[in-house]
């Protein structure tokens, strides 16, 4: 009975499984973490400034673009929500 580490033809067509498996595994490792860890993480510096949802800020917006206030009503009050709210990025 001979055994792969006495064959004298050389490792044959199952040496290409090894990368396969290598590949599956990698695929594997990045699909899992795409769909898990990374998910909407965009990490602190690419943070969205744009407001979301029924925050004041998305309130004053869709008011504003919706032409409800004037662009002067905007920014004083923008200006208000700022003072007491602040903005995340800094800006």
């Amino acid at each position: 009975m001979q055994t792969l580490a006495n064959w004298d033809g050389g490792p044959g067509p199952w040496i290409l499984f090894l990368p396969l498996i290598w590949a599956a595994v990698v695929i594997g490792v990045v699909t899992l973490l795409r769909r898990t860890v990374w998910r909407g993480r965009r990490g602190p510096w690419a943070a969205d400034p744009r407001p979301s949802g029924d925050s004041p800020l998305a309130v004053l917006g869709r008011r504003f673009a919706s032409g409800e206030i004037d662009e002067d009503e905007y920014w004083r009050r923008l200006s208000v929500l700022d003072e007491q709210f602040g903005r995340k990025g800094g800006a």
